[in-house]
């Protein structure tokens, strides 16, 4: 257990600007870091439940402690009287104090503990083309550096994704684009060639197809809100064409499977279909403009309390066998360099 005092620092807080907090200071207390992590959670995620969620805990776990922190404090840090308890005034300025102290405390840990007793757990979401590459050597490697950390993996479309790590549920994201705005820092993971493919009984034209060719034919997407639904529609936009249908699902494993079955066109990442290809089940679509190729990118929160996330998008960086992946970019302890030296860097 680790315990914060944080007495001295509170005593330079002015008088008449934080009477509340000072409260602290002639009570003598000490708080307990889980406390104070478990009200942050509870406050940034709108819930008990989502909180005790995210720490791994109960809900009764959290509720205990959160009391703990108000008979502390002798103050009311969320109002219980509606069906979801809202965060005070008071608690919303225990807030600012909170997330300070745990961004010290990650800072603390990542640069004065050993990488291998760094304990934890680390929350990363995934997308399917890295799911079914080189995610199994990324989690190998995770675990041979960081042996006290647990994984906790998701697979997920690219929206639910940046959802989840804007929320704070997920510590890294695997995916596909670069997350928008100033306090998330991406990772080029390198590049993937997608490529228009079908079933050859869908009796395609043997010939170059332009966005105005293919907009009368049936198209099979991911889920409206990925990554991949959007790709399509900006590049049939581009062309000045409209698809007429679009038939969703949530997996390029079931959408390769539909247009197999003759049901449509798609597009898939050709370095995970060469079986289909080379058996004669799906071809290749010759397009133009060509599909341009698209980039994968670490991406975690420049504000993360988890002091591995930055780390492991680093190293994520090092082992993936994308196109044009940046090298020599790679920061901390120098995964990139050692990596390399095991023959875990990108394929030729």
């Amino acid at each position: 257990m680790f315990n914060f005092n944080f007495i001295e620092a509170l005593k330079k807080v002015p008088y008449h600007r934080h009477l509340i907090l000072r409260k602290l200071i002639q009570r003598g207390a000490v708080l307990n870091l889980r406390m104070l992590e478990t009200f942050y959670w509870a406050a940034k995620l709108g819930s008990f439940t989502a909180a005790a969620k995210r720490l791994n805990a109960t809900q009764s776990t959290v509720s205990m402690r959160i009391q703990e922190l108000e008979r502390e404090f002798a103050v009311v840090l969320f109002d219980r009287s509606q069906r979801v308890a809202r965060v005070t005034v008071v608690g919303r300025e225990l807030m600012k104090y909170a997330e300070q102290i745990l961004h010290l405390t990650s800072e603390m840990r990542e640069r004065i503990g050993a990488a291998e007793s760094l304990p934890g757990i680390l929350r990363v979401g995934v997308a399917e083309v890295i799911s079914i590459t080189w995610l199994p050597r990324l989690v190998t490697d995770i675990h041979q550096r960081f042996p006290k950390i647990r994984l906790e993996l998701e697979e997920a479309l690219t929206r639910d994704l940046v959802d989840k790590l804007e929320q704070g549920s997920l510590d890294l994201i695997l995916a596909p684009g670069r997350v928008e705005g100033y306090h998330f820092n991406p990772v080029s993971l390198g590049t993937v060639q997608f490529s228009w493919m079908a079933s050859p009984a869908l009796g395609l034209p043997d010939r170059e197809l332009t966005q105005l060719d293919l907009q009368n034919w049936p198209v099979i997407a991911l889920a409206r809100e990925s990554y991949h639904h959007t790709s399509i529609e900006d590049w049939f936009r581009s062309g000045d064409a409209r698809c007429q249908r679009i038939d969703t699902c949530k997996s390029l494993g079931v959408a390769a499977s539909l247009a197999q079955s003759g049901l449509g066109v798609t597009l898939l990442p050709g370095r995970c279909y060469q079986k289909e290809l080379a058996e004669g089940s799906l071809k290749i679509i010759t397009s133009t403009p060509a599909f341009p190729p698209i980039e994968f990118t670490a991406t975690c929160a420049n504000d993360s309390f988890q002091p591995l996330a930055r780390r492991v998008a680093n190293l994520a960086q090092s082992l993936s066998d994308f196109d044009d992946v940046p090298l020599n970019t790679a920061v901390g302890n120098d995964v990139s360099k050692e990596a390399k030296t095991q023959g875990l860097g990108p394929k030729a």
